[in-house]
């Protein structure tokens, strides 16, 4: 007998679904800023990754970052960075959910665990970010350092928005905590 609440697959699938238009939405809609240097754009979307990593797991966050971030990659005019966004924001929303799963078996206090899980996951895009642009776009490696600082503060205002509302959430539906 399960003791704890457990999401069904299609249910995952379709939060997954939701989540990833909702990442599109907010990476889109809500002016993203460009970085001349890159032609990348700083944007909110980081937001919506992590809680649905936080509060919904690996999966949903994979789904969720890779696609959402990827689709608005193209939408906006990207497309050089779409393939790129597939994998590092979907890697970047797995590591988060995992991360954040396995630490909550070890410490109990949810902030501790999310905003590690948070900054490992948000450092894997940095790192992907700068990585990418120098090795398949072929930018000079001063022009794709310059982008670091901007990934930084957008892994910073994901964090500091997704941990709040992962506690909201787990208020609202105690159940999604196990």
């Amino acid at each position: 007998m399960n003791d704890g609440y457990h999401l069904s697959a299609a249910l995952k699938l379709a939060l997954a679904a939701m989540f990833t238009g909702l990442v599109f939405v907010v990476t889109s809609q809500i002016p993203p800023i460009a970085i001349p240097a890159t032609s990348g754009y700083f944007n909110f979307g980081e937001t919506i990754i992590y809680i649905t990593a936080l509060v919904f797991g690996s999966f949903a966050g994979a789904i969720t970052g890779g696609l959402g971030s990827m689709f608005a990659d193209v939408y906006l005019g990207f497309a050089a960075f779409a393939p790129g966004t597939l994998l590092i924001k979907g890697l970047e929303g797995a590591i988060v959910g995992f991360l954040n799963k396995r630490l909550r078996k070890h410490i109990s206090n949810l902030t501790v665990c999310a905003s590690i899980s948070a900054v490992v996951g948000g450092l894997e895009m940095v790192t992907g970010y700068f990585l990418y642009e120098q090795l398949i776009l072929g930018y000079p490696f001063g022009a794709a350092l310059l982008e670091v600082p901007f990934n930084i503060v957008q892994m910073t205002v994901g964090l500091v928005v997704a941990i709040p509302v992962m506690h909201a959430v787990f208020r609202v539906f105690p159940q999604l905590k196990s």
